[in-house]
């Protein structure tokens, strides 16, 4: 997670190159599943890269030239889906394993869609909302040679929401003549977004990790959760999760967050988060730093925020039974070995997270179609896939003895070779 300490602002960890991470974790399912030399590059590569250099004029009448991304991994089981984010983090590496896992997630979750990812570096909370909206807007230009309702849809993703995505759904627009309200999901209902997308995600992890519970025979009434990153994953799950019963005794931003081991209020601390607070100054609690949450005493810890957030360096300092992960990539292959010896279960990315994606083809397919769903099916919808897939998920680690994560990508993996064989090799 993106944090302060001291004053300073956490720096990004140093665990190597986060699609290195992706590639061995892809590799144990390779094994598993006996696969040749060809299909192993095939999975391992991504199909497209394309890295822009744009200007934007600020506010003070200065140049700057920013640089973006978008990577499609794998599209043979359709079109690329995957967010975009802004963060001064972002760096090909980072979305090329963000892409991959954004395949193995539509796989997993049995939609038709590939994986794909975007981002700009760029720091946001510095830029002026017409600094941001000149940015988004050259930033869709320069990858439209991309994107496309048949070819890869973006979302929002970390820093990104419906009005950015709104942005990009009116540039492409007029550069092609017409309203395409498909070209982008996580959009303003006005524009033909869906209801229930924007907590999609948090509902997802809050549904992950009571199945969890229930699986671990965790009581919900009282459980204790931790939640790293306050924001529209983090926050929803809390507030879902306290809805159910569980006790919120920590969360945190990237300023650090806030302890009380009686609970916490998750609607006023999104309140204070709202009028521009900072949880480590939220007064109903001990204030703490991001490493230091991750330790503390509970029964469910969701990582919510950035990537290799969970390592070698602390795996062995955490204190809960269950990890469900928000986030994307939030523990290293070295804390993943900690936490199978510590037999702290964890509920994988791809799983964990992926409601967000779920809703999102839900409104594709609304959006394609002119007809729109009520609340109460999409919501029902994404609680039938969800569930479906943790019940295979976890089948299929018990009967193979192995890890949830290591299931989960056998189990994602396989269904993309399968559509790689029967489509064959083009020419």
């Amino acid at each position: 997670m993106d944090g302060e300490q001291s004053g300073a602002v956490l720096e990004r960890p140093e665990t190597g190159s986060l699609y290195q991470v992706a590639v061995e974790q892809l590799r144990v399912a390779e094994d598993a599943l006996g696969l040749d030399r060809g299909m192993r590059e095939i999975l391992e590569s991504c199909k497209a890269e394309l890295t822009v250099r744009f200007p934007v004029k600020m506010d003070d009448g200065y140049i700057r030239v920013f640089e973006g991304y978008r990577v499609q991994h794998n599209m043979a089981r359709g079109p690329g889906k995957g967010g975009i984010r802004y963060h001064p983090w972002v760096e090909l590496d980072e979305i090329r394993a963000l892409a991959m896992w954004m395949t193995w997630k539509c796989a997993l979750m049995d939609i038709p869609f590939g994986g794909a990812k975007g981002g700009v570096a760029c720091q946001p909370k510095e830029l002026s909302e017409r600094e941001l909206e000149h940015l988004t807007r050259r930033y869709a230009s320069e990858i439209s040679i991309l994107i496309g309702a048949d070819r890869d849809i973006p979302a929002p993703d970390v820093n990104t929401d419906a009005r950015i995505m709104a942005w990009i759904l009116d540039t492409i627009s007029m550069h092609r003549g017409h309203l395409s309200p498909e070209v982008v999901t996580g959009k303003p209902l006005s524009l033909g977004g869906t209801v229930g997308r924007v907590e999609a995600t948090g509902r997802g992890v809050m549904i992950a990790a009571l199945k969890a519970m229930e699986h671990l025979r965790i009581p919900v009434e009282g459980a204790r959760v931790v939640v790293q990153g306050y924001g529209n994953v983090g926050s929803h799950a809390a507030r879902l999760l306290g809805e159910a019963g569980c006790r919120i005794v920590a969360a945190s931003d990237s300023s650090g967050g806030v302890y009380n081991p009686g609970g916490l209020d998750p609607e006023k601390m999104g309140e204070f988060k709202g009028s521009g607070g900072r949880l480590v100054e939220y007064g109903e609690g001990e204030p703490l730093t991001n490493d230091e949450l991750l330790t503390l005493p509970c029964e469910v810890l969701i990582p919510a925020a950035m990537e290799s957030q969970l390592t070698g360096r602390n795996a062995h300092l955490v204190q809960a039974r269950l990890v469900v992960e928000g986030a994307n990539g939030p523990t290293t292959p070295e804390a993943d070995m900690i936490f199978q010896e510590r037999d702290i279960f964890v509920v994988p990315d791809i799983l964990a997270n992926a409601g967000g994606v779920v809703v999102s083809y839900l409104e594709w397919v609304q959006d394609r179609q002119r007809y729109f769903l009520e609340l109460e099916e999409v919501d029902s919808k994404l609680d039938k896939l969800m569930k479906r897939s943790f019940a295979q998920v976890l089948d299929a680690a018990q009967q193979a003895g192995i890890t949830m994560r290591a299931a989960a990508l056998t189990l994602a993996v396989r269904r993309v070779v399968e559509t790689t064989r029967d489509r064959g090799i083009y020419p």
